[in-house]
């Protein structure tokens, strides 16, 4: 997993709400005669808005085991914020540090801004895009063995949407395609898909789809969980 959390501008807020927490644990298992799998999820999200100005505080955890043996260790925090000119139009930027056993990411700084534009920003659909340039300063793994330190500017290119049904049902997504500027083979891909259903005003049954693919390490996962989301405005 990664920091496919990054969704600039997808908190609802209302004039009167100023701070969103949310915090999500969810996950998979899966016992047989030949050995247990499972997956742990666990994302912590902190968000103020101040008149044209939004800030976002996000953090994740995925630990995975298969036949005692280690899957995923994958760590994520990251720092943004939006200003925005219109309802419309906004300037985002962010600080985002990972590191990740199954994408073979010792250490990854991402740094950077761009621009984002809200096609659909209502109450129960948006749709959003945005493109900007980050740096990213990385210590991978290219296999058991080898570290690649290196740096590099990338182009960040994110698709967002979120739909709600009834205020019960919300369909959520966010793809994002990381290119470097110079290096042709190597680009980011990070999507993540969830479905909830709300049980009350602060608590809903959540389903999440993650994919993440590090090209340059040639790695990639798929993370199908599901768990409970605590959602708190005020």
């Amino acid at each position: 997993m990664i920091s496919g959390m990054w969704l600039h501008g997808f908190s609802q807020f209302t004039d009167s709400t100023h701070y969103r927490a949310t915090y999500q644990s969810s996950g998979s298992i899966n016992r047989t005669r030949d050995g247990n799998t499972y997956l742990l999820n666990n994302a912590f999200r902190f968000g103020v808005k101040k008149k044209d100005m939004l800030l976002n505080f996000n953090n994740s955890w995925i630990y995975g085991r298969q036949q005692d043996a280690l899957t995923n260790n994958d760590f994520s925090t990251s720092l943004d914020f939006n200003l925005y000119q219109t309802p419309k139009f906004y300037y985002w930027g962010l600080a985002n540090y990972n590191t990740s056993y199954s994408l073979k990411v010792n250490n990854q700084l991402l740094a950077g801004v761009g621009l984002a534009y809200n096609i659909l920003d209502k109450e129960n659909a948006y749709l959003n895009v945005s493109d900007g340039v980050l740096y990213d300063k990385s210590d991978l793994f290219l296999n058991d063995t080898t570290r690649d330190v290196y740096h590099t500017y990338r182009n960040s290119a994110r698709l967002a949407f979120r739909f709600t049904i009834y205020k019960v049902i919300t369909i959520e997504s966010s793809t994002f395609l990381q290119n470097s500027f110079d290096y042709g083979y190597d680009y980011i891909i990070r999507s993540t898909n969830s479905l909830s259903f709300k049980l009350n005003p602060w608590l809903s049954l959540t389903t999440a789809l993650a994919y993440n693919r590090q090209n340059r390490t040639n790695s990639e996962n798929l993370l199908f969980t599901y768990g409970l989301t605590l959602e708190k405005y005020f």
